[in-house]
């Protein structure tokens, strides 16, 4: 694990996880168990809330739930994975709380009173929350979004990081399906090299260059051919640029040859062990 560091305040760092293919929940390679790690350093957070581009909506819903349910939205995987469940509670009183807040910001935020958690969101917390002991609540991730909007969005949650709250953005570093669905052949260099360039900036400190990403970094087409599960990365880095703090990568691997499972913990008030 690597960091940089600058002061800052307290508050709760932000997230960006790369959740893989739901079969992380059954194989947690050696992302998981850094995962698990990392929730026992973290100050216990009053709620997380993730934004994943599994839910994905026009406008951003927040949702309401008391008792959200672990949604199985795949096909085709171990039957096994559709047996797991995520038990957490929801926190109705955050998410109306990151609703208003969103609202301030100018995003045309609606409460959404049934969502559970997709697999973007519960199969990552298995691992970093394994006891399902925090409030968790999801935020849509809106539809049309750029480098910059992506940051902006992040920038309108930062106010709930202060506030106890663990922004978790769930994506993936490397996301190519047509490469993942077809069985192509695993080329673990040219993952390597793209997760390898987001990983410096990040060491860096320099988090606004990650919104060049896609126009600097080394096999950016093909690692993301479409974009949704990129910009939660910009999402979290956003979420923490205004405090600066401690930055850190967690080196995760490659699952599947062509996956890259690192996670980057931002903002973080305190050095990480």
């Amino acid at each position: 694990m690597s960091q940089h560091t600058s002061q800052t305040p307290s508050r709760m760092p932000t997230l960006f996880v790369s959740h893989g293919a739901p079969t992380f929940a059954l194989e947690p390679g050696q992302a998981g168990p850094m995962l698990t790690a990392l929730g026992g350093q973290l100050p216990k957070p009053e709620a997380v809330l993730v934004v994943s581009p599994h839910w994905m909506t026009p406008s951003p819903r927040v949702a309401t739930t008391l008792k959200p349910r672990t949604i199985h939205d795949f096909g085709g995987f171990d039957p096994k994975l559709y047996d797991l469940v995520y038990p957490a509670v929801g926190h109705p009183r955050l998410a109306e709380r990151t609703l208003a807040v969103l609202q301030t910001h100018g995003w045309a935020a609606q409460a959404d009173e049934r969502q559970g958690l997709d697999h973007g969101a519960w199969v990552p917390l298995m691992h970093l929350y394994p006891d399902a002991d925090v409030p968790v609540f999801q935020v849509s991730m809106p539809t049309r979004l750029d480098a910059e909007s992506a940051w902006r969005f992040g920038e309108a949650l930062a106010t709930l990081a202060q506030e106890g709250v663990l922004v978790l953005a769930s994506g993936s570093i490397t996301h190519n399906l047509y490469e993942f669905r077809t069985g192509q052949a695993p080329d673990e260099p040219y993952v390597a090299a793209f997760a390898q360039w987001v990983g410096d900036v990040v060491r860096s400190g320099d988090l606004p260059r990650l919104k060049t990403t896609l126009a600097e970094a080394p096999h950016a087409a093909r690692a993301h051919p479409t974009t949704e599960h990129f910009w939660p990365l910009l999402v979290a880095a956003g979420a923490a640029s205004a405090y600066g703090g401690h930055h850190a990568v967690l080196e995760g691997g490659i699952a599947h040859g062509m996956l890259a499972m690192d996670s980057y913990v931002f903002g973080s008030p305190t050095p990480l062990p």
